[in-house]
This record gives structure tokens, C-alpha cells and sequence, in this order.
């Protein structure tokens, strides 16, 4: 009890509580669209929607190139210099207009490919791919513009706008998805970012005039190049992740089933839930200090920050989500999903070796090592995988929450060497 009550009253709790309210809200929808998805779609179309959000998400990195951390970065620097923000908002609102259009061509003309590509032969759903051709661009500029409103610092308008965007998420969940069934799941994915565009537009139209700030005069092919840096990396964790996470829910379909891989996508949402917690802290406490930090005195001071304050509490929450996986299955879906139960301690040993791994990781992006986050990230995809090609036959859906487990051990323990001399 000291222990909790001590870190309660850190710096660190006392900083994060700003955003506790709009955590814990996306959280809650999360578990209202879960259940609803649960009980109109089942565990079959889980696994489309599944296929059809790592779709979504690559083609949200390549339109806003995964600028959206530099993109802060510098309006943060640039912020005080009308005529240097200018360059930025123009050139960034000009680029990202230019490649989400020649995206929507790409979608729109091709649906029936990446129809067949995302889903295979025996669905049709290639008015979604063209009706996003039709969201794209706003899906990316309403990105775009959230970046901007937190690079100028306006913390607390970020999270309005993503409270707000929440509740539009539920509202268009529930009345896509209770009309018509997987089509509205797949629908609402693509249409609750486009409307966002409206609310962001709203919030950063008091801040900063993007009518008169975008001008083709000001744009500058420098911040191009010095975006570039984290279009990188971005491109190796949105595009090719999702690529490969596309591939291995191909793969358990092909052996195992497609509602067992509707089983592991409900294991990765119950997942993405508690781990929006880790995120969270990590980007608003500690990635600002890993910026910050001149030396290896002072990241080594953040590291241990981390693992002693928080991941205590990780392994209690782990040990708890263990005990109540029935429980918690049974509020989030439908009896249909009680097989999901069995993935749960594989999932959360990867888990914890993931949230483990998560500060040094940021330490790639807080010092802009490209490279070394490249490669890291290529090896750990590949490992997750081989490993999921060669246990999914051997153990069933079990094969890919321990290959899962698996790659996340070997990466902090890779990480752990790396910045060996830094935490030791």
C-alpha cells in the first residue's frame, strides 16, 4: 500500500490525470463497440474487421507519411514564429492533400482488388474500398490537424476533440452495425476519423487560420526531408506491421478457421485496452524527459523511472486480468467468444515482455535512431511471423498468441542489450 500510495503522489500520476477522463472513455466505448460487435457480427466477422483495420491503418501512414510526432515537434519549435509555422502548416497540408488524393485514385479504381487482396474471393465488399477512396483525404488531414493543435500546445483541446471523436465513433458504430452488420462494422471504420475532420477543423479554426496559413508560396521540400526521418519509421511499424499482421490472420483462416482468427482479434482488442493505459504515460511523461535527457545519466534516471513505478503496477493488472478472463469475456462478447479464454495467459506473458520493451523503444524515436529502429523492428516482425507460420499448425490459435509472446521476449531481451550500457 505505500508503495501504490507513493507513486500515486509523483509527478508523474499528477501530470497524466489531465488525460485520465479521455482514456478511460475511448476505453469504455471500446467496450460498448466490442460487445456490439460481439453480438450482430460473431467471431467471423471480427477477423474481417481485424484484416480491414490493419488495411485501414497502413494506408493512414503512408497519407499522413507517420509524421504526426515530427509534425508536433515542430510546430512546438516553430510556433512563435508566425512566418516559420506557416512554412509548416503549408507544406504538410499541401503534401498530405497531394499523396491521400493519389491514395483515393489508387483505392478507388482497384477495389476489387484489394477486395479480394483483404477478404479473399468469396466476399464482396468493394464499395467499402471505393468509400474510402472518398474519406481518405479528410481521414488524414483531421490526423493532421490534431498534430498541429498539440504541437501549439493546446493539450486540453486534443483531448476534447478526441472525446468528441469517440463519442461519434460509438454513435456511427452503433448505428452502422445494428443495421448492417459486418458492411457497417467495416463502414464505421473509415467514416468516424473523415467526420473528425469537422470537430479538429473546429478547435485549431481558433488557434490558427489554415485558410490564410496554406499558401503554395510558403512550402519548403527542407521540412519534406526533415519529416522524412520519421516517415521511416513509421513506415516499417504502420505499413509493413500491418502488412505482416494481415498475412498471419490469412494464415490462421487458411489452417485453423476464420472464426478462430475472429478469436485472436478479440484477444488483441481486450489487449489494446489496458496497453492504451502504458501508451499513454509513455507519450505524455516519459517521451518529452527521453527527448530532454543531454546524457546517458539522465535516460538512465527515465528508464528505471519507468520500470519501478510502473510496471509493478503492469504485473498486478496482468495477474488480475488473468484471474477474471472469464469474467471479462463474457461482459465484452457473447458465449460464442468463451474459447478466447484460453489465449489469455500466452497474451498477457507477451504483454508484460512488451510493455517492458516499450521505454527503450522510445528511446529510437526520442533520438531519432532511424536506423537502429528500422532494423529492430524488420527482425521482430519477421520473427513474429516465421514463428506464427510454424507454431499456427502445430498448436492452432494458440500457435499465435505464443509466437507473439515469443517475439516480444527475444525483442526486450535484444533492447535490453543494446541499451546495455545505458541501464547498467
Amino acid at each position: 500500500m505505500k508503495l501504490i500510495k507513493k507513486i500515486l503522489q509523483t509527478n508523474l500520476f499528477k501530470i497524466t490525470s489531465l488525460n485520465s477522463l479521455s482514456v478511460l472513455i475511448r476505453i469504455g466505448i471500446g467496450l460498448v463497440t466490442s460487445k456490439l460487435l460481439a453480438v450482430f457480427i460473431g467471431p467471423s466477422g471480427m477477423a474481417l474487421v481485424g484484416n480491414f483495420r490493419n488495411f485501414v491503418g497502413s494506408f493512414e501512414t503512408i497519407s499522413t507519411l507517420g509524421s504526426q510526432i515530427g509534425i508536433v515537434k515542430y510546430v512546438a519549435e516553430s510556433k512563435e514564429d508566425e512566418t516559420e509555422l506557416k512554412k509548416y502548416v503549408s507544406t504538410i497540408f499541401i503534401t498530405i492533400l497531394g499523396v491521400s488524393f493519389f491514395l483515393g485514385g489508387m483505392l478507388f479504381f482497384l477495389a476489387d482488388y484489394w477486395n479480394e487482396l483483404i477478404f479473399g474471393v468469396n466476399f464482396k465488399y468493394s464499395f467499402v474500398f471505393k468509400t474510402f477512396a472518398f474519406a481518405l483525404p479528410w481521414y488524414a488531414l483531421s490526423l493532421v490537424l490534431v498534430a498541429i493543435i498539440n504541437g501549439l500546445g493546446k493539450f486540453k483541446k486534443v483531448i476534447y476533440i478526441t472525446i468528441i471523436g469517440n463519442a461519434i465513433g460509438l454513435i456511427v458504430s452503433i448505428l452502422f452495425v445494428s443495421q448492417l452488420k459486418t458492411l457497417g462494422a467495416l463502414l464505421s471504420i473509415i467514416l468516424t476519423p473523415s467526420l473528425l475532420f469537422l470537430v479538429s477543423f473546429y478547435f485549431i479554426a481558433k488557434e490558427l487560420s489554415i485558410v490564410t496559413s496554406v499558401r503554395w508560396r510558403f512550402f519548403d521540400f527542407k521540412i519534406i526531408k526533415n519529416l522524412s526521418h520519421y516517415f521511416l519509421m513509421a513506415l516499417v511499424s504502420g505499413i509493413i506491421g500491418s502488412i505482416v499482421y494481415i498475412a498471419i490472420r490469412k494464415n490462421i483462416i487458411a489452417n485453423v478457421g476464420l472464426q478462430e482468427a475472429g478469436y485472436w482479434e478479440s484477444i488483441t482488442r481486450i489487449s489494446s485496452y489496458y496497453l492504451l493505459f502504458v501508451s499513454t504515460i509513455l507519450t505524455i511523461y516519459f517521451f518529452p524527459k527521453l527527448v530532454s535527457s543531454k546524457n546517458n545519466q539522465e535516460t538512465k534516471k527515465v528508464f528505471w523511472s519507468y520500470y519501478k513505478n510502473i510496471l509493478p503496477l503492469i504485473i498486478v493488472a496482468l495477474i488480475v486480468i488473468f484471474f477474471a478472463r472469464f469474467f471479462i469475456i463474457k461482459l465484452l462478447f457473447t458465449s460464442a467468444f468463451l474459447s478466447v479464454t484460453s489465449l489469455f495467459f500466452w497474451q498477457l506473458i507477451g504483454d508484460f515482455f512488451k510493455t517492458a520493451a516499450l521505454i527503450l523503444g522510445f528511446q529510437f524515436l526520442a533520438k531519432k535512431m532511424t536506423s537502429a529502429f528500422i532494423v529492430s523492428e524488420i527482425a521482430s516482425l519477421a520473427v513474429f511471423y516465421f514463428l506464427s507460420i510454424f507454431l499456427v499448425p502445430l498448436f492452432g490459435i494458440q500457435g499465435v498468441v505464443m509466437a507473439q509472446a515469443f517475439d516480444n521476449i527475444i525483442y526486450f531481451l535484444i533492447l535490453l542489450i543494446y541499451f546495455r550500457k545505458i541501464l547498467f
